[in-house]
């Protein structure tokens, strides 16, 4: 049983590395661009998904803050209205999560710029963002669009052949995006050291 765990480990991070070549690197460079810019005009990021998507989100949205960056998770309570020129980063693999559509549409209207991250960039949520960032991963497009309805149907998919590719994926990705972004501000770990949390639970 233990060999089935090193091997899926493996497998994983050799699925990782391969995502990494095929990344296309100008869009990468273009995504650090409208990070940066949001910080010197001092402008909002607010950050959405759904399930694990989500959650990869959240922990992008930390290091962001860590680095200085006003960034917000949708859905959270103290989370503020966007406006126009702000940023909404859209994470879902399929590109077609109902609520993380809604959320990019009501962005666009409020003149926000969209940022998705998925796996199909001509997904509903690609053709509407300002700018997509492909992370190969999800290899299939499910056929109920809803999360929720998703789950309460019970329409869950395969450990590693589907989804969790694409969300590991994009926590990799998100973690390079935040060293990039650490040498181009020059903020070191004792920097972000300052903004972490240190009112936790015990």
């Amino acid at each position: 049983m233990s060999e089935d765990v090193v091997k899926a480990m493996v497998s994983i991070a050799s699925y990782v590395e391969k995502v990494s070549n095929e990344i296309d690197k100008e869009s990468v460079t273009r995504f650090l661009k409208i990070l940066t810019s949001a910080l010197a005009n001092k402008r909002k990021i607010l950050v959405v998904g759904a399930g694990r998507s989500g959650l990869v989100g959240k922990a992008f949205a930390m290091r962001l803050m860590h680095l200085g960056f006003n960034v917000y998770v949708v859905g959270e309570t103290i989370t503020p209205s966007i406006s126009e020129g702000d940023v909404l980063v859209a994470v879902s693999g399929s590109g077609s999560t109902q609520i993380v559509l809604s959320v990019a549409s009501a962005a666009k209207r409020a003149k926000a710029q969209v940022v998705a991250v998925t796996s199909f960039a001509e997904s509903p949520l690609g053709k509407i963002s300002d700018h997509v960032v492909v992370i190969p991963g999800r290899t299939k497009v499910a056929t109920e669009t809803d999360y929720f309805a998703r789950q309460v149907l019970g329409m869950y998919e395969p450990l590693a052949p589907l989804g969790t590719l694409f969300e590991d994926s994009v926590m990799i990705f998100f973690d390079g995006v935040i060293y990039a972004l650490m040498n181009i501000l020059g903020v070191g770990e004792e920097d972000m050291k300052k903004r972490h949390a240190n009112v936790e639970f015990v």
